[in-house]
């Protein structure tokens, strides 16, 4: 897939005020870690997380989501009016019905003639509503649409720890396939995208998608809604890793051919910010060095579909970066789903 016509004006990022440690984490869980002679300081050692961020609590998906909307609108200085579709993209909603996006085009304050809806693709959400929007720009349909999420990562955190502490019988299996949801933070991103020239932006070259969808079964998580303590997620962290490089290998082979680069094409790289054997194996897997990527997880956690976007605002405000400068976006979610998307910067 390739766009024409298409730059990003702007790409914000919200953090949470509340940090929270790994190992405060683990000293909540010195219960089970004593029953299963675990000793403290694993959380941070296989995962590289030493922290991340929780909102306060009540906050709702849609409300810090339009926050960041706020900021991108602001930042990109393209008149609201302008704005043809407004997506919510994160793996949160406030609610089944009516779609999330409603709310957040109401607290924008957007036009009647522009739409709305919920997309939802794991962690790939985000990027999956650049090319949505992006699409729609280059048919000529929208002069400009915004892509925004809110992830609350505090009931699947409250709920892990919970059922964790609550298990009269802990096994090592159980905190196995329960550990990545240790890792979850929250954020909210936001994303304009507008017809090129309309505001100053930088340019969207294209990109491809991969799926293998036999992997859907390695992360898995019930939304919650019939379970009183909350939703539960079950992560094959092992299996996601592997089968997730294989596909992210064989989407980068595609991406390449599409877009007319080689390995030496981008000169800034983000991945998906899973951990840190994640990011090496994945950029190991691709042949691509480790000195060009950003990473964020240390700091952040996963944050779902906002931890690629996220990465990616926090490089263009601190990475030093020279106008042509190619970006290389390489997602990757649950279900398995992959998306790889090529930006220009433009200083």
């Amino acid at each position: 897939m390739l766009f024409r016509n298409t730059s990003v004006a702007a790409i914000t990022l919200v953090k949470p005020p509340r940090v929270v440690t790994s190992l405060e984490i683990e000293a909540r869980l010195a219960p089970v870690y004593d029953r299963l002679k675990l000793s403290a300081g694993r959380l941070e050692l296989m995962t590289g997380i030493f922290e991340r961020r929780f909102w306060n609590p009540g906050t709702r998906s849609s409300a810090v989501a339009a926050e960041a909307g706020e900021r991108a609108l602001r930042q990109s200085g393209i008149d609201r009016s302008r704005i043809g579709c407004c997506i919510l993209a994160s793996v949160c909603r406030d609610f089944l019905e009516p779609a999330t996006a409603s709310l957040v085009h109401e607290m924008l304050g957007l036009g009647e003639d522009c739409a709305i809806f919920d997309l939802s693709n794991a962690c790939l959400g985000v990027l999956n509503g650049m090319a949505v929007v992006a699409t729609m720009i280059d048919a000529g349909q929208i002069d400009a649409g915004i892509v925004v999420s809110g992830e609350v990562a505090e009931p699947l955190h409250d709920a892990t720890m919970n059922a964790l502490l609550s298990d009269r019988h802990p096994d090592k299996r159980r905190l196995k396939d329960q550990f990545a949801s240790l890792t979850i933070g929250s954020a909210a991103v936001a994303v304009v995208l507008v017809r090129d020239g309309l505001v100053p932006g930088h340019r969207l070259i294209g990109g491809m998608v991969g799926t293998d969808s036999g992997g859907n079964k390695l992360c898995k998580a019930d939304p919650g809604l019939a379970l009183p303590e909350g939703p539960i997620m079950n992560t094959d962290s092992e299996g996601l890793l592997h089968a997730g490089c294989a596909l992210a290998a064989r989407t980068w082979e595609r991406t390449k051919a599409e877009l007319g680069w080689t390995n030496d094409t981008p000169a800034h790289i983000f991945t998906h910010q899973v951990g840190r054997a994640h990011a090496k194996l994945t950029l190991e897997t691709l042949g691509l060095g480790e000195d060009r990527d950003f990473p964020t997880v240390m700091y952040m956690g996963n944050t779902g579909s906002a931890a690629l976007p996220g990465a990616v605002a926090l490089g263009l405000a601190h990475k030093a970066m020279k106008n042509g400068d190619i970006l290389a976006l390489l997602g990757i979610g649950s279900g398995l789903s992959c998306m790889m998307l090529g930006m220009e910067y433009r200083a």
